[in-house]
């Protein structure tokens, strides 16, 4: 298997990448990821709940990203919500992140987060929020420069019906200083690291095979 990882971002999303994205979401819900389903977890509902995502970002309402292998197939993506109160312009919510097991311990997760947060950034969003019922993913989002909140209990239901903590964590992308970015690198930097953003495996040995955010987000978009 390939390990050269490239991320975009879904302008439109063809009925093959509708069946590749609800893969990735059954397999991290049958592998008991708290991302809003319970199990069953049908092939049905997968595909409604990506064809309301479509929906959504085909109005502004959000950005699809998707961790790709080089023979095309999704194995992870993350999503970027923009809809938000009013008095809330600059702020979006980073949800859905979600990784096949194939893209495990391969910095699949890491590469969609930067992705997602230098786009919001792009879009004017300096404040980002989540939350997260998996200890993998904390330590993920630490490592990225998230800063943890706290811990509400019995926020969510596991897939097969046990109460479920979750971690709230923010990040702001205002800290623009220095001739760097809001993520420490100079823009030479910067452009270099966009090269191998298929890579971004540095860490990739804590990845996890799900990364789950947004524990209680509704299917219903």
């Amino acid at each position: 298997m390939s390990t050269d990882i490239v991320v975009r971002r879904l302008d439109a999303i063809a009925e093959r990448e509708i069946r590749e994205l609800s893969d990735v979401l059954i397999d991290c819900v049958e592998g008991g990821a708290s991302v809003s389903f319970m199990w069953p977890m049908s092939r049905d509902k997968a595909e409604r709940f990506w064809r309301q995502s479509q929906a959504s970002a085909a109005k502004g309402e959000r950005a699809i990203f998707a961790a790709q292998e080089a023979d095309g197939s999704i194995i992870g993506t993350v999503q970027v919500v923009w809809a938000q109160a009013e008095n809330q312009p600059h702020r979006a919510d980073i949800a859905k992140m979600l990784v096949h097991h194939r893209g495990r311990r391969r910095g699949v997760g890491a590469a969609l987060l930067i992705a997602a947060e230098r786009y919001a950034l792009e879009q004017g969003k300096t404040l980002l929020v989540l939350d997260t019922a998996s200890s993998d993913a904390e330590r993920l989002y630490e490592r990225q420069g998230w800063q943890r909140c706290g811990t509400i209990p019995d926020y969510a239901l596991m897939p097969d019906g046990t109460p479920c903590a979750t971690v709230v964590f923010f990040k702001s992308l205002s800290a623009v200083a220095g001739g760097r970015d809001a993520f420490g690198m100079t823009s030479d930097e910067s452009r270099t690291h966009d090269k191998s953003l298929r890579t971004e495996r540095s860490h990739a040995s804590a990845d996890a095979s799900h990364i789950p955010t947004s524990a209680s987000a509704p299917p219903a978009i």
